[in-house]
């Protein structure tokens, strides 16, 4: 009998931890690119379910203090095992193209919908696999599940050793590499080597470091100039951050408000006109830091950002000191990653840390950690659940389509009516004035398009604004918002192009700045020839022909 409640409490809590973590496979392709509101209702129904699963497990051992429950480290680590040999699998079918990938642009993206994200997710799993892979060859006398287990956990790391190059994620190589680095290390005992050396020849120790710091540079370097644009573009992106976090160094700007005051703090930068032409071509409107770091610094503040940190040492040292190898170089890998990429805006990476934290947490011996760890999760989970705005964002889907086709009367009454639930999704409000916009509805467009603008930094909107003003015959507030797009992003041509139709305007003449703005649709050079870029300037030359 108590053999069999030692098994129900390890079936029960496994089959909590499987659906949770499980989120990573799951696709909406029914909801607009980009949204996560089914991923977040999977989740809150499954921290549901894994709350009830592990009071279960709870009860079934209540009466059994000595019982020991299934390690939860140990069953975090090996579904994460597994979900990473799915999406290795997954990635190679891509490739071959057994299996269609989520974006046009990209072969392999997994069940994400870029390669960026993916190569992450397969980075944070390299350091497990190499763990239990090391752990299980090293021990003797093993029993078959032990032998499966080292057998799977290899075979696991091979194929993302296969797939992780496919991905061009230099952030993932270097989270799979550092972690990677610091699994073998712990199992070699380097910092004991290392002590041994250094009393028998510190010239020896300062030559192999010397080597192997120049090494890790070229690397570096090497990793910089194979996507150069890409690299320069991120840290332009950082510069920019840091002068937001500087402004409110210690409460942050408010919580989701990083791309508004992105754009309010690019757009100051390049009014200043002290930019280099290479800031001006990288410069882009992101959504995301690509630094976690900076952008909970920008968004919550400093001390928020070093009491984060703080956390995760202390999560990391208790780890080690506990044995949970395993769990730290998944963290480890994940806060590498996070460095110069965006994992936590993904569902799969934010549930995969928590549990990963825990695992740090949770010995034998302090399973009550376990169980207030689960009740925290119902509780999140239940308000995911409560708050699910899946099918709010199934239902603009469908009314995207009668946006884009043309329809738009039919599109504006779905907007109006799905405008309580989605007012906080830039892109929809974005859809939404352009829709008022296009319908001539110009001052109802820039009410929403100015709400759209508080949670954006896209410069399309500040245009649609202008356009909006300037057929209300409002010029001067038109000039404002169409020069505040050229700040925003001083390498686009259209906001230029916008503004020479408007200095053209007769009751707005103004010849100097009309020359001057054509001037610029004419030389500037854009990221990409277009057929509409040869389209707005064969029309600037005519504005300039007829004035």
């Amino acid at each position: 009998m108590l053999q069999f409640k030692k098994y129900l409490s390890h079936v029960l809590t496994l089959l909590g931890i499987i659906p949770v973590l499980g989120v990573v496979c799951l696709s909406t392709p029914e909801l607009p690119v980009g949204e996560f509101a089914g991923q977040w209702l999977w989740l809150g129904k499954a921290c549901v379910f894994f709350a009830v699963c592990i009071l279960f497990a709870f009860t079934v051992c209540f009466k059994q203090p000595t019982l020991e429950l299934l390690p939860f480290s140990r069953m975090v680590v090996w579904t994460l095992i597994m979900l990473g040999g799915i999406q290795a699998v997954w990635g190679l079918r891509q490739i071959y193209g057994l299996s269609y990938s989520n974006h046009s642009l990209f072969a392999v993206t997994g069940s994400f919908f870029n390669p960026g994200p993916y190569s992450g997710y397969l980075a944070m799993v390299f350091p497990l696999c190499l763990n239990e892979w090391l752990a299980l060859k090293a021990k003797k006398n093993k029993t078959w599940t032990e032998e499966a287990g080292c057998y799977i956990a290899l075979a696991s790391m091979l194929l993302i050793i296969c797939v992780l190059p496919s991905g061009m994620s230099r952030s993932a190589w270097l989270a799979a590499a550092i972690s990677g680095l610091w699994i073998y290390g712990m199992h070699r005992n380097w910092r004991a080597m290392l002590n041994n050396f250094w009393i028998k020849d510190k010239r020896k120790v300062l030559l192999i470091a010397s080597i192997s710091f120049v090494v890790l540079f070229l690397l570096l370097g090497a990793a910089f100039y194979l996507k150069k644009d890409s690299a320069n573009g991120r840290l332009f992106m950082w510069k920019i951050s840091l002068s937001a976090i500087a402004d409110k160094p210690l409460l942050g700007h408010g919580r989701g408000s990083f791309p508004a005051t992105y754009g309010v703090f690019q757009e100051a930068y390049f009014s200043g006109g002290d930019f280099s032409l290479q800031e001006e071509l990288v410069a882009g409107s992101p959504e995301y830091a690509f630094n976690e770091y900076l952008q909970i610094a920008v968004e919550w503040g400093i001390p928020m950002l070093l009491c984060i940190i703080l956390a995760l040492a202390f999560c990391l040292w208790f780890g080690v000191k506990n044995g949970q190898l395993s769990a730290c170089g998944g963290v480890i890998s994940l806060m590498v990653f996070s460095f110069s990429s965006y994992p936590l805006q993904y569902p799969a990476f934010v549930i995969s840390l928590l549990f990963l934290l825990m695992a740090c947490l949770i010995a034998n011996n302090r399973k009550w950690i376990l169980l207030v760890f689960a009740l925290v999760m119902g509780g999140l989970g239940f308000s995911l659940w409560c708050n699910d705005k899946s099918e709010a964002c199934r239902e603009w889907a469908n009314a995207r389509i009668f946006y884009l086709s043309g329809s738009l009367k039919e599109a504006q009454k779905d907007y109006e009516r799905l405008y309580p639930l989605l007012r906080n999704r830039a892109t929809f409000l974005f859809e939404y004035g352009h829709c008022l916009h296009k319908q001539k509805k110009y001052e109802a467009s820039n009410v929403i398009l100015k709400e759209a603008a508080t949670c954006s930094c896209d410069p399309m909107i500040l245009n649609i604004i202008g356009k909006n003003y300037q057929q209300m015959r409002e010029y001067v507030e038109a000039e404002k918002f169409l020069i505040r797009s050229t700040h925003l992003l001083p390498g686009r041509i259209y906001p230029y192009y916008l503004l020479a139709k408007l200095y053209a305007e007769p009751e707005f003449y103004h010849s100097d700045k009309l020359r001057q703005s054509v001037e610029i649709v004419l030389t500037k050079e854009p990221k990409v020839q277009s057929t509409a870029v040869k389209q707005m300037r064969e029309e600037a030359r005519k504005l300039l022909g007829n004035h």
